[in-house]
């Protein structure tokens, strides 16, 4: 449930990063919603990195796992290694 809460935010945050993108939003909030959302993923980038074995673990196609691990980081591989044990 929580897992879900927390994924749920962060694709508000890269909801809204588009929405600033897109120019709906005023300039000062498109700027700090794009770089929260570029930021969000290039962290997420490199902790793709460090748990490639714990996002194989996953049931479906890998890229699936990969695309699943850039948007959610953390929220989408923890469960996967918590599982293992």
């Amino acid at each position: 449930m929580i897992w879900t809460l927390f994924k749920m935010g962060c694709l508000a945050l890269y909801g809204l990063g588009l929405a600033g993108w897109a120019g709906w939003l005023p300039p000062t909030w498109a700027l700090a919603f794009g770089r929260i959302a570029v930021a969000l993923l290039l962290i997420h980038a490199l902790e793709l990195l460090f748990v490639m074995r714990h996002v194989r673990r996953y049931p479906g196609p890998l890229a699936a796992s990969i695309g699943l691990t850039l948007l959610f980081g953390l929220l989408h591989w923890k469960p996967l290694a918590d599982a293992k044990s």
